[in-house]
């Protein structure tokens, strides 16, 4: 028997449809985890209750209230690291990475998340989240385990996969599911 006879025309793999129906419900939600482009070359503005400086290790230690602005996105966590090239422009080092830990939250005017852990890849343009993720946009959360955002096409990618380690950290996983809500336009009468 042909393998185009187990199909017949009506009728998908559950994968394949299964993956069609999610490209159309985020589609019809207003690409709910959409995002608009950043500008990753904007300077990056920190604010913070202490920081130690370890110039042999090309990095700064951030600690309380710590809030980084660039362009039109912050970052806010309890602790930030940010490590740097070494090299310095115009006074300042350039940041390549930074790693935020304790009540992270990533806000845009489009959208919030939020997460236990984060990290801010500069080189790359992504930020990847961990540990109890939730997006909001538009007002539809969707919850997952990690979330990575890609700051130049300005798109989201959720799933319910926990961070290496698991639970001995005390980064949690949503059971391998993404979970969320879409909202769903009035009707007019």
């Amino acid at each position: 028997m042909h393998a185009h006879r187990l199909f017949p025309a009506p009728f998908l793999p559950s994968r394949l449809a299964s993956s069609l129906l999610a490209s159309a419900l985020l589609a019809m939600a207003g690409a709910s985890t959409a995002q608009t482009r950043h500008d990753s070359a904007a300077p990056i503005d920190f604010g913070a209750d202490h920081i130690e400086l370890q110039d042999k290790a090309n990095r700064a230690i951030l600690t309380g209230s710590v809030t980084v602005r660039q362009a039109e996105m912050t970052l806010s966590a309890a602790r930030m690291t940010v490590a740097y090239t070494g090299q310095v422009v115009d006074g300042s080092p350039q940041v390549s990475r930074l790693d935020a830990s304790g009540g992270v939250t990533v806000t845009r005017p489009d959208q919030s998340a939020r997460s236990q852990y984060a990290v801010y890849d500069i080189q790359r343009r992504e930020i990847t989240m961990l540990g109890n993720v939730m997006l909001v946009q538009g007002g539809n959360p969707v919850n997952g385990g990690r979330l990575r955002i890609d700051l130049d096409s300005g798109r989201a990618y959720l799933d319910g996969g926990a961070a290496v380690g698991g639970n001995a950290d005390g980064v949690t996983s949503s059971g391998g599911r993404v979970t969320g809500r879409f909202s769903v336009p009035k009707r007019d009468k």
